[in-house]
């Protein structure tokens, strides 16, 4: 078929771009499985220098160990409470996980997975941010709290209050920003970190059950999830002008960003990866990724070049952690 008619019928479908209709943005390169975890799973984390992956297994109460040079699940860690939220501290080679069931944050040792300590933190420990350059550690919990740790001394630096509880959020360091999901309240809400305050409120318009949400590295956007309707939004990150807004798969949760290809993934619980196009003010869908059902949760490495995504358990399939190579790599 032409250029000019292919290009036709994907602006006929909806589909802003003729990947759809030729080789997928994304193919599995391998899928591993994490042993015997059952129920949902949430966030990952990255020891890029060991090549090794952490699980959240918020249903199992677990902590998943994943060596993924080996394609294999080195061990998990049990007896935990519900993990939801976790990150990796380079510099002191540790990993935090928020616990939803009892509202700690239990620390292990990177190298053997070695309990070592405990924080109490509050309700619904989640989302776990760290910054690694300035060594610190953002957690969000409860009513509407993001607390922040010094990630060598353990210590709390400080502390935001926020409307309700917050879900997805990201650092803006240069900027001294952090950009918070709050769908209780309806709203997007930015933080000042010099003076640890909420000072602006982005209310969305049209849409709600705002979950994941992501910094684009090289347009000044905010992009922001919402689960009804299913829909991407990207808000002009200083001023919080919305920008462009469009429909993607149902039940998302996360939104990784791959800064080298232009691209962002946005994972859904509908089963499917919509694959974003980042042009100027625009976004535009180039690929629909099928994946399973649940499957919601995902991380971007962009020095390992690979999307991973958590796969739950079902009476077929044992849960997995399935990583996505962009084809032709």
């Amino acid at each position: 078929m032409p250029l000019r008619a292919l290009l036709l019928v994907a602006g006929l479908l909806g589909c802003a771009s003729v990947v759809l209709a030729g080789a997928p943005a994304l193919v599995i390169e391998a899928k591993i499985p994490l042993g015997d975890v059952r129920g949902r799973i949430d966030h990952l984390a990255l020891d890029v220098a060991r090549k090794r992956l952490y699980v959240a297994e918020l249903g199992n109460d677990s902590l998943g160990i994943v060596d993924l040079q080996a394609r294999r699940t080195l061990s998990t860690v049990r007896g935990l409470s519900e993990p939801q939220g976790i990150g990796y501290v380079p510099s002191t080679d540790t990993v935090w996980v928020a616990s939803r069931g009892d509202g700690t944050l239990r620390l292990f040792r990177g190298e053997n997975a070695q309990s070592d300590g405990t924080l109490s933190l509050g309700d619904d420990a989640d989302n776990v941010r760290v910054d690694a350059q300035a060594n610190q550690v953002y957690v969000g919990y409860g009513s509407g709290h993001i607390a922040i740790f010094d990630g060598s001394t353990r210590r709390k630096l400080g502390e935001v209050a926020l409307k309700a509880h917050p879900e997805g959020f990201q650092l803006d360091a240069l900027a001294h920003r952090v950009y918070v999901n709050v769908p209780e309240a309806q709203q997007i809400a930015v933080i000042d970190l010099n003076s640890l305050r909420q000072t602006e409120k982005w209310t969305p318009q049209g849409a709600s059950a705002n979950f994941p949400l992501a910094l684009d590295p090289d347009g000044n956007r905010v992009l922001a999830g919402f689960r009804s309707p299913a829909t991407l939004i990207s808000y002009d990150r200083a001023t919080g002008k919305q920008l462009s807004r469009l429909s993607i798969c149902g039940d998302t949760d996360d939104i990784a960003m791959a800064r080298s290809r232009h691209l962002a993934y946005v994972g859904c619980g509908e089963g499917f990866i919509d694959v974003i196009e980042l042009k100027s003010d625009h976004l535009s869908r180039v690929d629909r990724i099928s994946t399973a059902k649940g499957a919601r949760t995902m991380l971007y490495s962009p020095d390992l070049d690979r999307l991973y995504v958590a796969i739950r358990a079902t009476d077929q399939a044992p849960a997995a952690i399935w990583v996505f190579r962009a084809d032709g790599k």
